[in-house]
């Protein structure tokens, strides 16, 4: 759930490296495919490396890579945490859009990347960095009121990637989240998994990465039976909530665990519902956005509780009452490798609850 800034005009140095990354980026057209990513991958050419170039039909457009990135910019933080959990860490020169701390295991990675930004960073702030490669989570971040389009940088031949998760089955053209226009699954993340370990040459890590998340989410889930139980998702804002809707990531997290979404009804990704209908909804556990960022109002957890504990319409709800709460970074309530992390700890809440066998 990302906000960008406007973007502010190039510094007359940038223009220069633009024109440079002009005459030495530019590439052919990659074969078109599905609404996904499909790759395909050439033989070794003038200056490139075996499995290259990479071609990718990603989200509609076609994307082309002639060599594995060496100076990579990830605008998301989802994004970011794929590249490092694949070892990209000394391949990538930015990063940019942090809802929270690093995944546990990734911090001295991490420790090695340029934060351009807690939040959006200029166009020109990313052209400042050389990148060659630029990828991000959600189509807003590569769009009109983001970083920049996807086409700025294609003009300056940059290859851009954009999450499958975003876009394959997503209509993102209203005013706010997106419509699912069918269910997100794990597959969607497992395939940008691949497709960056695709780009970077290191498919190997990608399919133990890939492996390592199929079997967590098995582990999680084995002999659960939340049959029943329904679930309510906030992510943040007290005064109009933003509460997940059917499909996205929190709907791959329920399904996972076989219990029922309060808000099943809506295909939004996270609409804002007013309080005297959360309330009526009256779900038996609420998995509460813990974020670090400062954007919204309730971005902590400790506010989230705080508001519902005091206010008149929540504070009788079977979740408040009984504080039945769970806890989740942002990033695991957006369609990431963190994804799974959600699985896991709401799994292990209704247990604790006694929700759960």
């Amino acid at each position: 759930m990302p906000f960008a800034r406007p973007v502010r005009p190039a510094r007359p140095a940038v223009l220069l490296l633009a024109g440079v990354l002009l005459l030495a980026g530019c590439g052919s057209p990659g074969s078109s495919g599905s609404s996904g990513s499909t790759g395909s991958s050439g033989s070794t050419g003038k200056g490139g490396a075996a499995g290259h170039p990479v071609r990718l039909d990603n989200c509609g457009q076609e994307v082309e890579v002639d060599s594995p990135p060496r100076r990579a910019v990830s605008l998301n933080q989802g994004t970011t945490e794929i590249m490092l959990s694949l070892g990209l860490a000394d391949r990538m020169v930015g990063t940019a859009t942090w809802t929270d701390p690093v995944a546990e295991g990734l911090e001295k990675a991490n420790a090695k990347v340029k934060r351009l930004a807690d939040n959006a960073p200029s166009f020109e702030t990313v052209l400042d960095t050389e990148p060659d490669f630029v990828a991000a989570s959600f189509a807003s971040t590569l769009g009109k009121g983001g970083v920049a389009p996807r086409e700025q940088f294609d003009k300056l031949g940059v290859p851009t990637y954009l999450s499958p998760s975003d876009c394959v089955g997503k209509d993102n053209s209203g005013d706010g989240d997106g419509v699912r226009t069918e269910p997100l699954t794990m597959d969607a993340v497992y395939g940008e998994v691949r497709d960056l370990a695709q780009v970077f040459g290191v498919q190997e890590r990608g399919e133990r990465l890939v492996a390592g998340l199929k079997s967590r989410v098995t582990g999680a889930t084995a002999g659960l039976d939340a049959r029943g139980v329904t679930l309510m998702y906030w992510f943040a804002n007290s005064q109009s909530p933003y509460l997940a809707g059917c499909c996205g990531a929190p709907g791959i997290v329920t399904d996972a665990l076989g219990a029922k979404n309060a808000f099943d009804d809506t295909k939004e990704e996270w609409p804002q519902v007013n309080w005297e209908t959360v309330a009526d909804r009256d779900p038996d556990l609420l998995v509460i956005g813990d974020l670090t960022r400062k954007e919204q109002t309730a971005e902590t957890a400790a506010k989230k509780i705080e508001f519902l504990e005091s206010n008149p319409v929540t504070k009788n709800m079977t979740a408040v009452k009984k504080k039945r709460y769970v806890l989740l970074s942002g990033q695991a309530m957006n369609p990431t490798v963190r994804t799974v992390e959600g699985i896991e700890k709401v799994a292990a809440a209704l247990r604790s609850h006694g929700l759960a066998g």
